[in-house]
Formats: structure tokens, C-alpha cells, sequence
């Protein structure tokens, strides 16, 4: 009888290690871009857009550009990286205002395999909205 609690104890403190590990390998960091350059590790970054420094070939559907940390401006001398992404651009693209970028870092510069854009111009209309509304 108590071998069975011993081997239902270990079944479950296996199962419980197996999905810890599982989740810690799913779940990406978000770094400031300076780490991110010195890392092999997949991560998330934060950044403002460059705008100046946008290039898209549609026939490869790759996206080149340059985000820089947000809390510099952009003609000030702030940590800077090239995103290097293929894939479908995201439709708003052009109105964001900042955008995090997950994947790693590679010989030629970031290689993005997700873009998550932050576009605070669709919301601006909300707050206003909703104030009339409360009278």
C-alpha cells in the first residue's frame, strides 16, 4: 500500500517538473536593445520606428528597418538596432508609433519572427468618447 503512495507521488512531482520546464522554455524576456545585441537567446524588444530607415522588397517580403530605445530620440546618438523581418508587413505599420520585435540577434542584425505594433493613434478618440458619454 505504501509503495503505491510513493509511486503516485513521483508520478506527480514528474509531471509538475515537466510542465514548470515546459513553460520557462515557452516564455520570452523582454530586453532593452542593448542586451539584446549581446544575447543568442530569442527575446522581445521594445523600440520606436525610424521611419528614415524603412525598406521593403516585396518580392522576398522582407522588412528592414531601424528602432531605437525609447527612451532616446531619434536623431539623438541612443542605442540603436536593425530589424531584419520577413513576412506579411502588419497593416498599421505605418501610423505606429513603437513596436516590440521577438526573435534574436543575427550577423546582419535582429532577425524578427513576430512584430507586435503599438498604435496608440487608434485609441485617442476612446478617452474623449467616453467622457461625453458619462455627461
Amino acid at each position: 500500500m505504501k509503495a503505491k503512495y510513493i509511486i503516485g507521488a513521483l508520478i506527480i512531482v514528474v509531471f509538475v517538473v515537466w510542465g514548470a520546464s515546459a513553460f520557462l522554455k515557452t516564455t520570452v524576456q523582454y530586453v532593452s536593445i542593448a542586451e539584446a545585441k549581446r544575447t543568442d537567446k530569442t527575446v522581445q524588444v521594445l523600440g520606436n520606428i525610424d521611419f528614415s530607415d524603412v525598406h521593403f522588397d516585396a518580392d522576398n517580403r522582407r522588412l528592414v528597418f531601424s528602432i531605437y530605445d525609447s527612451a532616446t530620440a531619434a536623431s539623438s546618438p541612443g542605442e540603436r538596432m536593425k530589424v531584419i523581418y520577413y513576412g506579411v508587413v502588419p497593416g498599421n505599420f505605418e501610423q505606429a508609433t513603437q513596436v516590440v520585435v521577438r526573435g534574436k540577434q543575427g550577423p546582419d542584425g535582429f532577425l524578427a519572427e513576430k512584430i507586435l505594433v503599438k498604435c496608440p493613434s487608434k485609441y485617442q478618440g476612446l478617452e474623449k468618447d467616453s467622457k461625453d458619454m458619462k455627461g
